[in-house]
């Protein structure tokens, strides 16, 4: 089966992919940790990658030995979250990954259905501040989700909000969480990053500069079939 560009859609998750706020979201709990009296470091820091604000929050507690109720949970979560805010004030279009935006700019051109499917709940201040908020003809975020990756909940949105059937969509993302949560969607996972870190996606590549269209194209026909 041979389909054409807007027959499909991309759904991108945000960091790793688009943009890498990882650096900031580090930045912001650690300072929270600190302020609890603990320290860590980024090694650490890759166990919280594509995970939700709460679910981190709950691992970073786990390694300082603090226990919290869930009121307190909630101001925590909400003290590193302003932190967090004030960090990607700072942010410009020239914080987009290498080839990000060109990469936009031709699935819009191709007619290409575009998503964005991230678990942030400040999804919307990054992609203003990178100046993208166009390109996406809907944005699905922690605010219009409950449930983490790797459940596929965000990325299903994402497919109803195209009004896509799920194998026609090409899910974008850099942790194998992500990865998973496309492969439990039906949908093609794309990978951004190493081999090795998303065996299971269907294809991989260093950046969105490095991504064949016409590959991504077959690759979803394929599933489709």
């Amino acid at each position: 089966m041979k389909l054409k560009f807007n027959e499909v859609g991309f759904i991108f998750d945000l960091d790793g992919v688009i943009v890498d706020t990882a650096v900031l979201h580090y930045k912001a709990w650690r300072r929270l940790a600190n302020s609890l009296g603990f320290d860590f470091y980024k090694v650490r820091n890759e166990e919280l990658k594509g995970v939700g604000r709460m679910d981190s929050l709950d691992k970073i507690l786990s390694w300082g030995g603090i226990t919290m109720t869930q009121e307190q949970k909630l101001q925590a979560a909400e003290r590193k979250n302003e932190w967090y805010g004030e960090l990607i004030t700072h942010l410009g279009p020239k914080d987009a990954l290498p080839g990000a935006i060109n990469f936009l700019e031709k699935c819009a051109d191709k007619g290409i259905a575009i998503a964005l499917g991230s678990a942030s709940k400040n999804a919307m201040p990054v992609l203003n501040s990178l100046e993208i908020t166009d390109y996406f003809d809907i944005i699905v975020d922690g605010h219009s989700t409950t449930k983490n990756k790797p459940d596929p909940e965000v990325f299903l949105k994402g497919a109803s909000g195209l009004n896509l059937v799920p194998s026609l969509c090409a899910v974008f993302e850099d942790a194998a969480v992500g990865i998973e949560a496309a492969c439990l969607a039906g949908m093609t996972a794309i990978g951004i990053g190493k081999k090795e870190n998303l065996p299971k996606a269907n294809q991989v590549y260093c950046c969105l500069a490095e991504a064949n269209m016409d590959t991504i194209l077959d690759l979803i026909a394929l599933n489709h079939m």
